[in-house]
């Protein structure tokens, strides 16, 4: 690809707001969709010179989105909630009455695997035109056994069949279900016994998610679906200190956690211990903006040594938008990010978030070659200036993405 505007290479290693800029850019990719060059124009190699080349026309060219938290497989809307929610009642007052979570797992266990497969694959080729071309897809609107695993398996199934990369997360443990409402510690036996083996078993996940938070569930109780889902080799991720500090921070240190995500609450004592462990930490804007909380300060993350990625947390209660782009512009309005920042944060942190930052996430050599055309002056005023319409294409795999794939 040649005349490009500016290329965000995004590299692997570098400071939170390094992009790597090159200018009058091109890159040049084989036959199986793998980055073989980038660089300057000018300095394009001889062997790539003779090519057919495609014409960016002065777009910038980002690597491929990385969406490191969504709940894409559910049913149903909660439409009425959030007129509720306006005129003043709060999250935990809904929930309280059947609402919220439960009530999205009520719709999900009576729809099929065919009906939510149609509904995922509409929502990924909305993603996907907005620069998304990675994903991670969390269960947890199941919560028995036969369900979690029916959400997993559309997930499978639409992995197998979309060209860009999927990685599968297991988060039964999102709410305790109605029907072990005075039995807790036996749904955490679920959970530990009889769904992590299963869901392994199938090579379902690859991740094992735990809400952990008043009304959810306590650091005591994530600490033993951790041992359950570590001893079958699923690493921690954590919803941790959306609502108050829980401790979540620290936990998901102590348990090794590759990422914890909202934050909003975590102490500063608790984002020292993730960074020296190593946990990214995922800011999720749009809950903040739908449930009027105040928004993780990224700074005090970066200022932590923390690694900050930022996603959508699509799901149809406290999140129901998929527009990274729109994210990443609310990562620097909200949670305070630079625009470069917002763009490390959506691309390599967050394909570190889920543990694919070798193969995706970045324009690097060896990478796939994921990349989007975006028409703006710069990451700049691209984020600077929203507008829902900027993204001009997507690649997957060095292979534009059109209308219909998955429409």
């Amino acid at each position: 690809m040649i005349n490009i505007r500016e290329l965000a290479v995004c590299p692997a290693t570098g400071r939170p707001d390094e992009l790597g800029r090159v200018t009058d850019a091109a890159l040049a990719w084989d036959n199986t969709g793998i980055l073989r060059w980038i660089g300057p124009a000018s300095d394009l190699p001889a062997e790539f010179r003779d090519a057919e080349g495609i014409d960016a026309a002065r777009a910038l060219v980002i690597p491929g989105l990385v969406d490191c938290h969504t709940h894409l497989a559910f049913a149903g809307w909660r439409t009425d909630e959030f007129v509720e929610r306006c005129r003043g009642e709060t999250y935990a007052d809904i929930a309280a009455r059947g609402g919220g979570i439960l009530r999205t797992v009520r719709l999900t266990r009576e729809a099929s695997e065919a009906e939510l497969l149609a509904r995922c694959r509409v929502f990924l080729a909305a993603m996907v035109r907005r620069g998304v071309t990675t994903f991670e897809c969390k269960s947890g609107y199941g919560l028995t056994v036969d369900d979690e695993l029916k959400l997993l398996r559309v997930y499978r199934r639409l992995r197998d069949e979309f060209p860009g990369m999927i990685v599968c997360t297991f988060l039964g443990a999102h709410s305790v279900p109605p029907e072990y409402r005075s039995d807790r510690s036996g749904y955490v036996r679920l959970v530990c016994d009889e769904m992590i083996p299963l869901v392994v078993a199938e090579r379902l996940a690859t991740f094992c998610d735990v809400f952990v938070e008043n009304g959810a569930f306590t650091p005591d109780e994530a600490r033993m679906i951790f041992a359950a889902s570590k001893s079958h080799g699923l690493r921690p991720k954590l919803h941790a200190d959306q609502l108050a500090d829980g401790g979540g921070a620290a936990l998901a240190a102590e348990v090794g956690a590759i990422s914890a995500d909202h934050l909003e609450f975590a102490s500063d004592e608790g984002l020292r211990s993730m960074a020296a462990a190593g946990v990214v930490a995922v800011a999720l804007p749009f809950a903040s903006l739908y449930l009027r909380q105040p928004p993780l300060d990224a700074r005090r993350c970066l200022a932590a040594g923390v690694t900050v990625a930022v996603a959508t947390d699509f799901n149809p209660g406290s999140a129901p938008c998929y527009d990274l782009p729109l994210a990443m512009m609310l990562a620097c309005t909200m949670n305070r990010l630079t625009p470069a920042e917002a763009l490390r944060g959506a691309t390599i942190n967050a394909a570190k978030a889920i543990g694919v930052e070798n193969e995706v996430g970045s324009l690097e050599v060896g990478k796939r070659a994921d990349f989007v055309l975006v028409d703006a002056e710069s990451i700049e005023h691209w984020l600077y200036h929203y507008r829902p319409d900027s993204v001009r294409a997507t690649y997957l795999g060095g292979k534009a993405a059109s209308g219909g794939i998955h429409d």
